[in-house]
């Protein structure tokens, strides 16, 4: 499983304004722009082999360059990366090729990539769609209270304020929707649309992301969880009587 270079950091987490609310997941199809909603990874952070840096876009230029978009909150450390990997699109179904970055430059938002032997538009419009990835061993360290969001996946949501009660798994972290990180979660012991529920990552419900412990401990408003709850057989009948 591969997924962004992307962080969080416990002390840049935005303090809650206005009254936000869980709002249910839109599906696997849904969140706009390519990295709003990533693949699932099923097991956290174990199943997170590949850090992905880059996406290759397409050629840029005459000699093999390639421009590509960031997926990685620290472009800078290119610098550092001579030896990269090229992660093939799934339907071609072809392994993973290590390659040698000879050259590098920022355009705009995105960054241009020259690797040794990709010397033609031809050669580059071979990886067109691939991704430019690190194994995730080899990830930045990062400062204390910061996490990369590939560790987060599989983690618990624990509500504190209701005796530590699981309220489900995080299967993503929608960045795109809205102005405010919002984690996607499987809520425990629903099924359908409401299963999942995307929870503002807020300093007024965070209290502690604890990896080694699997767990992100947070307390939420009165009610708050609720919103989402699946419609019960009364309130159907009652829906129906209305109707």
């Amino acid at each position: 499983m591969a997924l962004p270079q992307r962080t969080i950091s416990q002390d840049q987490v935005p303090s809650a304004s206005g009254s936000p609310t869980v709002g249910r997941s839109v599906g696997s199809g849904a969140g706009g722009a390519g990295r709003t909603v990533q693949p699932v990874a099923a097991s956290g952070a174990a199943a997170a082999r590949w850090a992905l840096l880059a996406k290759l876009i397409r050629p840029h230029g005459r000699k093999g360059e390639l421009i590509a978009e960031i997926l990685t909150d620290f472009p800078e450390r290119f610098h550092q990366r001579s030896r990269l990997f090229l992660i093939p699109p799934p339907r071609l179904g072809t392994r993973p090729r290590e390659i040698h970055l000879e050259n590098f430059w920022f355009l705009r938002s995105r960054v241009v990539l020259k690797f040794a032997g990709i010397d033609s538009i031809n050669d580059a419009e071979a990886v067109r769609s691939f991704h430019v990835a690190i194994p995730a061993s080899e990830r930045a360290p990062l400062e204390a209270g910061s996490a990369y969001i590939a560790d987060l996946i599989g983690c618990q949501v624990v509500d504190l304020d209701h005796g530590g009660l699981e309220v489900g798994e995080i299967v993503d972290v929608d960045r795109g929707s809205s102005s405010t990180d919002l984690l996607v979660v499987r809520r425990r012991g629903i099924r359908g649309p409401e299963a999942e529920a995307l929870i503002p990552l807020v300093k007024g419900y965070l209290v502690r992301i604890d990896l080694a412990g699997r767990r992100v401990e947070m307390r939420f408003p009165q009610g708050l969880l609720e919103i989402n709850a699946p419609i019960t057989e009364e309130e159907k009948r009652q829906m129906s009587d209305n109707g």
